[in-house]
């Protein structure tokens, strides 16, 4: 059990049953997993692009990358139908639980100019995207491997009904959201 799920057990549920008022343990939000994805627009002209891509996403979520094809043509973007047009992996469990951890303390930190996440990326629903622009921050990738700088999305799915009880369970995890935004 990782320390960031043991301090999700031991300190926030608490903590959160206390102020939203939630009787019982299983009404608390919790992560339920983390979708990370990539867009390799460029793999339409360079096929050994979404196969660069897909090392770099392996190493840093540490699971191996579903392709994701397009689904039909369109002629204003040149694209043809059911290529490989971008990548994603989806984390639950430990693996979830250490990527965030990694996320949260070596990653967001590396980030020039870093005032917060912003608040406006929730869906309605207690989901959560945040996109980064570069994979440099993450410290398994080599800077003198990389051949091009490429961003990815990640999304927070969390079993919240709200998206300010969404944010409540972010802030207690660590995920620092810029003030008065």
């Amino acid at each position: 059990m990782t320390e960031l799920k043991k301090r999700y057990d031991k300190e926030i549920v608490p903590k959160l049953m206390k102020e939203r008022g939630y009787q019982n343990r299983m009404q608390v939000p919790r992560l339920v997993k983390l979708v990370i994805n990539r867009g390799v627009g460029e793999a339409r002209d360079n096929a050994k692009a979404i196969d660069v891509s897909a090392a770099e996403l392996s190493a840093i979520t540490g699971q191996k990358p579903l392709v994701t094809l397009s689904k039909k043509a369109i002629s204003a973007f040149h694209l043809k139908g059911n290529i490989p047009i971008g990548l994603k992996v989806t984390l639950r469990g430990g693996r979830m639980y250490e990527f965030l951890n990694k996320f949260i303390n070596l990653c967001l930190p590396k980030i020039r100019d870093f005032k917060g996440v912003s608040l406006r990326s929730f869906d309605g629903r207690g989901n959560y995207t945040l996109g980064v622009r570069e994979q440099l921050i993450f410290p398994e990738i080599d800077y003198e491997k990389v051949d091009r700088v490429r961003g990815l999305d990640i999304t927070f799915v969390t079993s919240a009904p709200t998206d300010d009880e969404a944010r409540a369970l972010l802030e207690a995890l660590g995920l620092p959201f810029r003030p008065g935004v």
